[in-house]
């Protein structure tokens, strides 16, 4: 693919010297899953105009200082239609706005053929302002490099994930290596692949050594401590690299902690409690 997008000068440009300069001042990888289910949320702010908005801007006022990301899920937003989407729109402009330091990740788990791939990434990348997207890399490099050719934006790769299902595929061996490996290492060779990242759940923890030596110097994104049961001290242990390389997401074990009138204060003890741990890794 011999072309990139480039976007104005006007807008938000995060790198990942950044991304690790926030996380060596905040002493946190933290990044905080925005998945809002209106029943699960306080019923309180159901009276709200926007309680998806009111509670994700809740949230973040609570929890900014003590996160280095934050990973809408758009399913969840997405099922509630128009609104839905509005929604996620203004909690993407709103940490752009207030907090442009923070790095925003649409989880999204896009991935088609070239032409509609480059439309899944003009609507995150152009339209709504996200740092980057995941991406489901089933249909191979010319579904992925769509998302790669904006050259200021990260493309967060499925590689293995923190779900059960993920030994009917990712594990499987191929010609004498895992599918998630060829993933992998076939992914290097994809155009500007310095700008991609990779999911791989915290249950997983052990084959991180593994991972790390096919991409030392990527950065993960790491779901699955918390609620999921991932044990955060052997995720560093086995995939913490020089730039730290880490970015661990909790989002039940964080938003939903209260559904109370304290659910926001609740919500930055819990976020809290993790950072303080991230920093001991650290």
């Amino acid at each position: 693919m011999d072309f990139c997008f480039r976007r104005n000068d006007n807008a938000k440009k995060l790198t990942t010297d950044q991304l690790v300069a926030q996380i060596k001042k905040k002493k946190s990888f933290l990044c905080i899953g925005l998945d809002v289910d209106l029943n699960k949320i306080p019923q309180h702010l159901l009276k709200e105009k926007d309680p998806i908005f009111a509670f994700n801007k809740a949230i973040i006022d609570a929890t900014h200082h003590l996160c280095v990301a934050y990973k809408p899920n758009t399913a969840f937003y997405e099922s509630y239609g128009l609104k839905g989407w509005q929604a996620l729109e203004k909690t993407i402009q709103y940490i752009n706005k207030n907090h442009p330091d923070i790095f925003t990740i649409a989880d999204a788990k896009r991935g088609d053929i070239g032409n509609t791939s480059t439309m899944y990434a003009k609507a995150f990348f152009e339209d709504l302002g996200f740092d980057s997207v995941t991406v489901a890399p089933y249909m191979g490099k010319d579904s992925v490099e769509p998302f790669l050719a904006f050259e200021d934006k990260h493309t967060i790769l499925l590689a293995l994930t923190s779900n059960q299902g993920a030994f009917d595929f990712q594990t499987k061996t191929i010609d004498g290596k895992e599918l998630y490996k060829q993933v992998l290492e076939t992914s290097r060779s994809w155009h500007n692949s310095k700008n991609l990242m990779y999911v791989v759940g915290a249950t997983k923890a052990k084959f991180l050594a593994d991972i790390r030596n096919i991409i030392p110097d990527s950065f993960l994104l790491v779901p699955g401590v918390g609620a999921q049961g991932g044990n955060l001290q052997e995720v560093c242990k086995y995939g913490m690299n020089k730039q730290i390389g880490l970015l661990i997401n909790s989002s039940r074990g964080i938003i939903y902690t209260s559904n109370g009138n304290d659910f926001a204060q609740a919500a930055s003890k819990a976020a809290k409690d993790l950072q303080e741990q991230m920093a001991a890794c650290l």
